[in-house]
């Protein structure tokens, strides 16, 4: 009977200990779920940031900017004549 006895008890420790480590896991999987969501929360809000800078200063940025702006302004550029260059195809 003490084996029997000894082997419950193990079996209800190691049991315990399984369940203990499955809700430490999935605590865990939450925090990083709520690690990414504001992240993303932070880069949504630095794209904007960045918008509304280049919409104010876009023509005159300061000099740390100036590349980043240029870059922005000849990708838009270069959208105009992409589209340009889709409707004369289509013929529209």
């Amino acid at each position: 009977m003490e084996f029997l006895d000894k082997l419950g008890e193990t079996i209800s420790t190691k049991g315990k200990e399984v369940t203990d480590k499955a809700k430490d896991l999935a605590e865990v999987a939450n925090l990083k779920s709520q690690i990414h969501t504001c992240e993303e929360l932070i880069k949504k809000r630095y794209i904007e940031i960045g918008k509304v800078y280049y919409e104010k200063h876009g023509s005159t940025p300061e000099e740390e900017y100036a590349d980043a702006c240029r870059d922005i302004t000849n990708a838009q550029n270069s959208i105009v004549d992409i589209e340009a260059r889709i409707k004369d195809i289509k013929g529209v």
